[in-house]
């Protein structure tokens, strides 16, 4: 199958083996060191937690540190603001910390803007408009964070006819002050999600008017933040996970020389290098991993820890990721939980068999995940 065609090679032309490959990437995604970090540290370490769904976001962090509950997590968007949710990588929903808030629009901001403005364009919508649109949108916020429907409401009437053209044609009219940083999501009622000026929300150091981050510059760290968690990766590997265009991407290699070492195409930070060589497994990995977690959606090709066979198994239609049984770093089945009155139920189906001490494993992580929901664990398993 061709859009599961390795790209990132792991042997021949880089010194590290598929196992310690897969060794340091869990490490570094606590997986592998149990060293209960904090959510936020967390957050930072794997560049951002992917949040379409709420509840799979608490879950990854969860599947890195047992000690992280959903009501933490909620306390860190809602009470502390440590945690900043917005529309980032892949244009999808993501948790990262609120001092990087600053760093990630910023190395964000050119290509997304430039995509929004382009599809306005063939609406005849000039910048301008667009921009004024943005302050319409700031001036409903005002007073306090507003849903989107309230916010298409309230200035809908004020916009000219091809404006309101776009607007029926999209499915959020909030985007570009989003990917300018002068929105983010906000604390709703129930599930209707709530959109707020970071000026009225977020700390001085993390709004994108005070801290004035350089775009070259952002893009440049976070190439280096994605090779640390997600390393080694291709230049292409971190076009495909940021959606930054190619152009810019191709751009920032000759700016991280110093950082980065080469392999034929295959990038590594150089201070990672003796990390990579000495990773290894002092036992087995079994985790398993919620819908959406960020990491199976680093790299462009997946036969490094997927048989193409498997492939439509765990990304699915429609941007849809299933949970999966991860062993040793490798997708070893998928997962599904259904939560009733009686108990959890978790159904596994693996893609091979596997021995009595893996499975015992697996059936160890879903008892963990009954006793976060505090109810019994009704457990399948099947080839």
């Amino acid at each position: 199958m061709k859009k599961t065609r390795s790209k990132t090679k792991t042997s021949g032309g880089i010194p590290f083996s598929p196992e310690q490959i897969h060794a340091f990437r869990l490490r570094r995604h606590h997986l592998l060191d149990r060293s209960a970090k904090d959510l936020v540290t967390i957050c930072r370490d794997v560049c951002g937690v992917q949040a379409q769904i709420m509840s799979a976001a608490q879950l990854q962090l969860w599947a890195r540190n047992h000690a992280i509950t959903p009501e933490m997590v909620n306390d860190a968007l809602w009470k502390t603001r440590s945690l900043v949710k917005t529309s980032l990588m892949r244009q999808t929903l993501h948790l990262v910390p609120a001092d990087e808030f600053p760093l990630y629009i910023a190395a964000h901001r050119s290509a997304r803007a430039k995509a929004v403005l382009s599809i306005m364009a063939r609406c005849k919508i000039t910048r301008e408009e667009a921009d004024a649109l943005s302050a319409l949108i700031l001036e409903e916020l005002k007073t306090g964070p507003a849903p989107r429907a309230a916010i298409t409401a309230a200035v809908r009437p004020k916009v000219s006819k091809r404006l309101r053209v776009w607007m029926d044609k999209v499915w959020s009219i909030v985007r570009l002050p989003v990917i300018e940083g002068l929105v983010c999501y906000g604390p709703g009622e129930g599930n209707q999600a709530t959109f707020i000026r970071t000026e009225h929300w977020l700390p001085a150091q993390s709004r994108v008017d005070e801290a004035k981050v350089d775009a070259v510059q952002a893009q440049k760290e976070l190439l280096c933040k994605y090779l640390r968690a997600y390393g080694p990766a291709t230049l292409k590997d971190f076009a495909h996970w940021s959606l930054i265009s190619m152009a810019e991407v191709k751009a920032l290699r000759p700016l991280v020389d110093e950082q980065v070492a080469d392999y034929d195409g295959v990038l590594v930070l150089r201070e990672d290098v003796k990390a990579l060589q000495s990773a290894s497994f002092s036992q087995s990995s079994v985790h398993l991993l919620p819908y959406f977690d960020v990491y199976l959606l680093a790299h462009r090709f997946k036969e490094h820890f997927l048989k193409p066979q498997f492939y439509k198994r765990v990304y699915r239609n429609q941007g849809w990721i299933s949970p999966v049984v991860l062993i040793d770093g490798q997708i070893a089945g998928v997962w599904n939980y259904k939560l009733s009155r009686k108990a959890l139920e978790i159904d596994i189906e693996l893609f091979a068999r596997v021995d009595s001490r893996t499975r015992k494993q697996i059936k160890d992580r879903a008892a963990e995940l009954a006793d976060l929901f505090q109810c019994p664990l009704a457990f399948s398993v099947k080839n």
